[in-house]
């Protein structure tokens, strides 16, 4: 009898270690009841970037992966949509959105806390028409203008590797390309994979050989935050494996492009 009860209070406590392991994920990682995922979107879907479908609806990478891991959870979605990889990282930071899609560099590791990669961006230039720009070194000269988007991991790795051009913020992808077609920018710094879709924009433009940058994309959640910190990197890592991630970059376009070991 004495073993029984035993048995069957040790089974209890377990069975309650492991409600309290699904209170705290849950308490930490969607507060509201639902998750709330932050998607930055450009003109094409990207691995960091989602895209506006025909009906306005953002669509894409981020989108996919946060559904499944709201699936994975049994919670419905709440996209919360961005210009900028750099709003979602302050909108992360707030408590705006439970998770958000990103690059993570060493800047955003200081606020924020990541998965493991899915995603290994290179950043390089896409250098105008008619510039004499054919090198990285090319466009770091004074009579250069960089435009990047504001606040990006991409521009602020920009702004270490070139010493002398002039490098100018932009608020979006569009903003950007609109000064690149005026001629007010010559170079514009971004994820290589992002730049074909936009040098199709340009005619005789050039992608940069090389890369001044290479970067994790990740997701991020707030800091002190272990329970949700520890699912979510679980869940990448399963996604990584199960087809999960590579269903999304296929589904997007984007079958040429690797997953992150």
């Amino acid at each position: 009898m004495k073993a029984s009860i035993f048995g069957a209070v040790l089974a209890l406590s377990i069975g309650t270690s492991a409600m309290a392991a699904d209170a705290d994920v849950m308490k930490q990682l969607v507060p509201t009841g639902k998750l709330r995922v932050g998607i930055a979107y450009a003109p094409k879907p990207t691995p960091i970037f989602g895209a506006k479908d025909a009906g306005g609806e953002v669509r894409g990478v981020p989108r996919d992966i946060g559904e499944a891991l709201a699936k994975s959870l049994g919670v419905p979605v709440e996209l919360v949509v961005t210009a900028t990889t750099n709003e979602l990282t302050d909108k992360a930071v707030a408590g705006d959105i439970d998770i958000g899609f990103m690059p993570a560099d060493e800047e955003r590791r200081k606020r924020l806390d990541f998965s493991p990669s899915y995603f290994v961006i290179e950043s390089t230039f896409l250098a105008a028409a008619n510039t004499g720009i054919n090198t990285a070194a090319d466009v770091d000269k004074p009579e250069v203008t960089v435009v990047g988007i504001n606040g990006s991991t991409t521009l602020r790795a920009a702004g270490r590797a070139l010493k002398v051009a002039k490098i100018v913020p932009a608020k979006s992808v569009d903003e950007a390309m609109a000064m690149m077609k005026a001629g007010s920018a010559q170079a514009f710094a971004l994820t290589h994979d992002s730049l074909p879709p936009l040098q199709q924009q340009l005619p005789g433009s050039r992608i940069l050989d090389g890369a001044f940058q290479t970067t994790g994309v990740a997701i991020a959640v707030q800091k002190d935050r272990p329970a949700a910190l520890a699912y979510v990197k679980g869940f990448v890592d399963k996604a990584k494996t199960d087809g999960t991630v590579r269903k999304a970059f296929d589904t997007a376009g984007l079958t040429k492009l690797s997953i992150a070991p």
